[in-house]
């Protein structure tokens, strides 16, 4: 039997962890907290994901384990920390956070080849809502990795007939998908939160598309990458669901809610909150009208009004012209 670690017992550690043990493997599910661990080892559920029972073959502890795969299923902004906990090893990582860290505006595996030169990493990333997946509900999701090898290693770690993994050999297009897809999610929410409707969010989440589009060939990802599930799919999915994390926080935005407020009222990570300014950043001179809103109404420098205006106001375009 492979051993699995999910380094990470949120809503999506404990649904990849149920996941990884559903596809026979025997998994360990790594928890900061000592006594937090033996807890959810006893009561064999997560306080993050209530509902979902821990098979018997995972294993929830504070001790950093020996593995044949350690998934990496922390928010963006803590990965850096989490990631310098992981012992040397030959171990493939596999990325399962999505955005763009503050600072050094380095995506995942960025900033998992700065801590582990050399070692072996994949990004798993798509439209998978954790509770879902922990129900074995069917999901398709991407698995992307340079190394052919290890694609196929690892889809076939974690895969079953309801968890499709696709294989995708862009990672970098993979990344920017996962990350700015958030970041469009709080501009779909804003807009419903507005009162402005149906077709404003569908023209929304179109442009929205073309922007990931530009943004991954700028960062040496290729466009048709995020026309797949790390894009498009993961769009559809965290644009148009109430339970998605982004969207409900663009909702209460665009409905004249602080964004102090709403922040406090929650023990969930929006990671489209930190990664629009970095990603912003990171984008340098590439054309990002939306994003760049998203990353001006969370820092409050222009009021929701004020950026509907200016983006209703643009410059009328061809579709596909540059």
């Amino acid at each position: 039997m492979n051993r699995v670690a999910v380094i990470g017992a949120g809503a999506w550690g404990t649904a990849l962890a149920i996941q990884a043990a559903r596809a026979g493997n025997a998994v360990t599910l790594w928890v900061r907290d000592p006594a937090r661990a033996r807890e959810i080892d006893a009561a064999r559920e997560s306080p993050r994901l209530p509902g979902a029972r821990l098979p018997e073959v995972i294993c929830a502890t504070a001790e950093m384990p020996d593995a044949d795969a350690v998934l990496l299923a922390v928010p963006m902004q803590h990965l850096r920390g989490i990631a310098t906990l992981v012992p040397p090893g030959c171990a493939p990582l596999v990325a399962c956070a999505k955005g763009v860290e503050q600072g050094t505006l380095r995506l995942p595996l960025e900033v998992l080849d700065e801590l582990h030169p050399g070692r072996p990493a994949a990004v798993l990333t798509g439209p998978n809502f954790a509770a879902e997946i922990a129900a074995g509900k069917p999901a398709a999701t991407v698995l992307a990795a340079i190394d052919p090898s290890l694609r196929a290693r690892l889809a076939g770690l974690l895969g079953t007939p309801a968890f499709r993994i696709y294989g995708n050999d862009d990672p970098s297009g993979a990344q920017i998908g996962g990350a700015a897809k958030n970041v469009v999610a709080i501009a779909a929410g804003a807009v419903i939160g507005a009162g402005l409707g149906e077709n404003a969010r569908a023209g929304l989440i179109t442009r929205g598309l073309a922007e990931l589009g530009r943004l991954a060939v700028a960062l040496g990802g290729r466009a048709e990458t995020v026309m797949g599930l790390s894009g498009l799919g993961d769009l559809l999915l965290t644009c148009t669901s109430a339970a998605s994390r982004n969207f409900s926080l663009g909702l209460a935005l665009g409905r004249g809610e602080r964004l102090a407020d709403v922040l406090a009222s929650r023990s969930t990570v929006a990671e489209g909150v930190t990664t629009s300014p970095a990603l912003v950043a990171r984008a340098g001179t590439t054309e990002l009208p939306i994003c760049h809103a998203v990353a001006e109404l969370v820092a409050e420098r222009a009021t929701l009004e004020t950026i509907i205006t200016r983006l209703l106001n643009r410059p009328r375009r061809e579709e596909y012209g540059r």
